[in-house]
């Protein structure tokens, strides 16, 4: 483990009977964030919790040279007005919707307002790209990134998720997926709250959950092959076989809590953003933590996640490291 001056964050507390909110998408008109509408919409149904949509606004600084050049009210009435109209997009789009929708218009930078109301949520959902709002700074600073700072689930939703042509309320309506949801685990306690996560969303869409562990084969062995000067070919595979048991030590854990799943599990060697991309191809959708076992516990969104996000071809959910009571029976670390 690399050493780092900062403390850990704290786990979240994560109730999901607490959060009214249900599930939380940021809407800001884009097409990316029709797509994020969409898939929040069939979320909520697939799971029964309420759907709440979020347009938000700012208003300019009062700086001016001269009083006759400071902004007058009416522009922060014209503001608001403006994210009212993005809600009344959503709500024509959701028309046919069944289920339970709230429609929010709040003040503030477009992620700060999102992080807020993601206390009170049970996952947050945003488009991979947004009109310099909602995720327009995704993957920039960590003081703007939303993943980071979430206080519950973001599903970050890409580019190529294809919506579905039905009409009416059948159009959001969970579409049958033999797709896996796939997780990358670490063997660290957070990855195991990534995977449980995982095994929620597995379950709900009746389909396998796939546990990922990526071995790198050159980059960050010291992490991995502790006490070894050079690493061979010998000492990998051996140490891949060792990681396989303790994989499966992961798999019984998780069919403790979820016996009615389907869990398999593969170690695969190679850079574990490069193994976890490519699983966006192939996975419903594809859950990692916000931080890894390699990574700075003062670092809040982790270079494999942002890279997995950068180079997403389907749906990702970032999962923060939150409060959960099963980790007590968690299977030992394995060095």
């Amino acid at each position: 483990m690399e050493n780092d001056t900062h403390s850990a964050p704290r786990p979240l507390a994560f109730d999901p009977a607490a959060r009214d909110l249900g599930v939380l998408v940021g809407f800001d008109g884009s097409q990316q964030s029709i797509q994020a509408l969409h898939y929040g919409a069939m979320e909520a149904q697939r799971s029964g919790r309420r759907l709440t949509i979020v347009s938000a606004y700012s208003v300019p600084a009062p700086v001016a040279a001269t009083i006759g050049a400071v902004p007058d009210k009416f522009e922060a009435q014209h503001s608001v007005v403006a994210a009212k109209a993005l809600l009344d997009e959503a709500r024509s789009y959701l028309q046919d919707y069944p289920g339970e929708v709230i429609y929010r218009t709040e003040r503030g930078d477009a992620a700060g307002v999102l992080v807020d109301l993601s206390t009170v949520a049970e996952l947050a959902v945003v488009g991979a790209r947004g009109r310099g709002g909602f995720v327009g700074r995704l993957l920039g600073s960590v003081s703007s990134a939303l993943p980071a700072h979430a206080r519950c689930p973001t599903v970050v939703v890409a580019r190529q998720y294809k919506i579905t042509d039905a009409a009416g309320p059948t159009r959001f309506e969970p579409v049958p997926d033999e797709r896996p949801v796939i997780v990358g685990i670490d063997r660290s306690p957070h990855s195991r709250i990534a995977a449980l996560q995982a095994a929620e969303q597995a379950l709900n869409r009746g389909t396998v959950l796939h546990l990922l562990m990526a071995l790198p084969t050159l980059e960050g062995w010291l992490d991995w092959y502790p006490g070894l000067d050079t690493p061979d070919q010998r000492i990998i595979d051996q140490r891949r076989l060792q990681l396989e048991e303790s994989l499966a030590a992961e798999v019984a854990w998780l069919g403790r809590h979820y016996p009615s799943l389907t869990i398999t599990a593969a170690v695969k060697p190679g850079d574990p953003v490069a193994q976890l991309s490519r699983s966006t191809h192939e996975a419903q959708l594809t859950v990692v933590g916000t931080r890894g076992r390699s990574g700075f516990t003062g670092v809040l969104l982790g270079s494999v996640s942002r890279g997995v996000l950068l180079r997403a071809a389907g749906p990702v959910m970032i999962v923060p490291e939150l409060q959960d009571e099963r980790l007590s029976d968690q299977p030992d670390l394995i060095r």
